[in-house]
């Protein structure tokens, strides 16, 4: 079964309502804006997004994968347990806001605190694969997961912006560049990578650059650097004078 909706005509609540009760694959065309597109969509649903989807699109995705041919807003996979979202542009702030599984790929660049309080449970591992810039405060209080910033189409510039891993306590940050920021908090440990550091995330560089058309060989052969935490507590040495 297959469905085919127009975002703009139905609205954003009618819309979700057509989403949760279809089945199989699902193409939304026209979205300007509309918020919650796919949110708790479940393993069985394919949903295509022709447009520009509103803040908190897949949120708490549980197992659907949603393709976005345009750019995305806020909050994109907030709070997501499962499944896949590929925007082929652009996200806004908060991208995988407490986000607890699946994968989100990006091909272009993120707004603030991308993967802002993800988290991470035995096997669940959450994954944001960000192919352009992201701003600032990336990976603000992570608490798991993987994040990797490709920090394509940058003209040169960083591939975040200020503060990366503020208050950050588990998970793991692969930027993708020759020099590492250089106002990494206290709590964090930047080390060069590895070229086993590379194969263990090479699965998901290679799906990006499948999805996108990217040149996997350059990005396979970059320099990368690797953010981890260096303290169990990380908000003693934030919010006190000890």
């Amino acid at each position: 079964m297959s469905a085919t909706l127009s975002a703009i005509e139905l609205g954003y609540q009618p819309l979700n309502d057509a989403v949760r009760e279809a089945k199989g694959d699902i193409v939304i065309n026209n979205a300007f804006g509309e918020r919650f597109i796919a949110a708790s969509a479940t393993g069985d649903k394919n949903i295509v997004i022709n447009g520009t989807p509103g803040n908190a699109l897949g949120c708490y995705l549980d197992g659907a994968k949603v393709t976005v041919n345009g750019n995305a807003q806020d909050a994109v996979g907030d709070t997501m347990n499962d499944g896949e979202i590929v925007v082929h542009g652009r996200a806004g702030d908060a991208l995988g806001y407490a986000m607890r599984g699946g994968v989100i790929y990006v091909k272009g660049d993120s707004g603030y605190r991308t993967g802002i309080h993800m988290k991470q449970y035995r096997d669940k591992r959450p994954v944001i694969v960000v192919g352009g810039r992201t701003g600032s405060f990336l990976g603000e209080y992570m608490a798991g997961g993987l994040l990797i910033v490709l920090g394509l189409y940058s003209s040169g510039l960083p591939p975040v912006g200020r503060y990366t891993g503020t208050g950050m306590h588990g998970g793991r940050i692969f930027l993708r560049c020759e020099t590492p920021p250089d106002d990494l908090p206290a709590q964090v440990v930047c080390e060069r990578a590895t070229d086993e550091d590379v194969v263990s995330v090479s699965e998901y560089i290679k799906t990006f650059a499948r999805l996108f058309g990217a040149n996997l060989e350059e990005l396979l052969g970059s320099t990368y650097f690797v953010l981890t935490p260096n303290a169990s507590n990380p908000y003693r040495q934030l919010y006190t004078a000890n």
